[in-house]
């Protein structure tokens, strides 16, 4: 019998412009669980690798949202990190 598993699904890329850097960022929509039993959805760090994490069973309005409110989050972090 196969498992399911809760592997992320790239949904596409946001290129963040941070001076005269262009970054790709990956959107990924997984099921996000409440309980935190999951990872949490928004922007990532992970090493040297970033991402951003939106809820697979989200309706279109709200993925838009995370999207959007990760996607500044990622701006900010990028930005500080080129910036030192």
């Amino acid at each position: 019998m196969l498992g399911t598993t809760n592997a992320p699904r790239l949904l596409g890329y946001v290129q963040l412009r941070v001076g005269d850097r262009v970054v790709a960022v990956p959107v990924q929509a997984m099921k996000l669980d409440q309980d935190g039993d999951s990872r949490p959805g928004g922007f990532y760090v992970t090493g040297k690798e970033y991402g951003i994490y939106v809820d697979a069973a989200g309706e279109p309005h709200e993925v838009a949202d995370q999207i959007r409110a990760a996607t500044h989050e990622a701006a900010r972090h990028i930005g500080a990190r080129f910036a030192n």
